[in-house]
């Protein structure tokens, strides 16, 4: 199992309380934390001897900063699925990355524990130093390398950020290269996401109408593949409401055997430190 939610899908607005439509919102910092259960009915067609038959977990996801210093992430996903026979199956992920506000460079750390095998930690830093110039990334964990992996590459926090743009222009497709450092750091991948009609309906988030009621919200269907598999099928597929502030409402994750579904739970919005002019 790939025990993990993209980081580029979970990142809140300082003026949460003044947003219009003419006003775009800004990323700002704030906790929130998901809930996670199986989405499946386990006895459903895609069921087979691995299918797992319950699921819980908790993701915790913490974002700072701002464009003019950049913004931090601390991620962690901790996943147990249990099967119709043996012991429950867990993963453990922690993940924490940087990025500059002009998308030109990030710093990553991931360490991942699986169930009988802990992977190796994975850190680095990814950095282009003009739009039109390839990224380079330069891995310090496993191995100390060096490689190139082209052009147009988006960051996690950039990804978000077009998507809210292309959302806002009246949805549709979009495709972008995507590098957030996981797996072996190695990995770029191709994203197809599909963004729906803007939401008339009030927030599902009903815990946090008070913070996200008033705030324009898309359906928003990301399709992650590896970019050296050709002709594969997803590696797997994220949905969600992406809110204009670019918070991301109740996930759905789908990998193809199973699909997990991770509730928002908890949510608050941090202090923001304001650019100097």
């Amino acid at each position: 199992m790939k025990g993990r939610i993209a980081l580029a899908t979970i990142v809140v607005a300082a003026s949460v309380g003044s947003a219009t439509a003419a006003a775009p919102l800004p990323l700002a910092p704030h906790r929130a934390a998901y809930q996670i259960s199986l989405a499946d009915d386990p006895s459903g067609e895609r069921a087979n001897s691995q299918t797992p038959v319950a699921a819980s977990g908790l993701i915790a996801y913490e974002f700072t900063g701002s464009r003019c210093e950049g913004y931090n992430s601390n991620f962690r996903q901790f996943t147990e699925l249990q099967r119709s026979e043996g012991a429950p199956v867990s993963s453990d992920i922690h993940a924490i990355t940087f990025e500059d506000g002009d998308a030109k460079r990030m710093r990553f750390q991931i360490d991942s524990r699986m169930e009988g095998s802990d992977a190796p930690a994975v850190a680095g830093s990814a950095s282009r130093p003009a739009d039109s110039a390839d990224t380079t990334v330069a891995l310090n964990k496993p191995d100390p390398e060096t490689m190139d992996i082209g052009k147009d590459v988006l960051f996690p926090t950039e990804h978000i950020e077009r998507i809210i743009a292309q959302a806002k222009q009246g949805g549709g497709t979009m495709q972008a290269r995507v590098y957030d450092g996981s797996d072996t750091g190695k990995k770029v991948f191709q994203t197809l996401t599909v963004i729906g009609r803007e939401a008339t309906t009030p927030t599902p988030e009903s815990d946090f109408a008070d913070l996200l009621g008033h705030v324009r919200r898309w359906p928003v269907t990301v399709s992650y593949f590896d970019e050296k598999a050709r002709d594969a099928a997803p590696e797997y597929v994220l949905s969600f409401d992406l809110y204009e502030n670019g918070v991301s409402g109740t996930l759905k994750l789908d990998y193809g055997a199973f699909a997990l579904t991770a509730k928002l739970k908890r949510f608050e919005l941090l202090p923001i430190k304001a650019c100097a002019d």
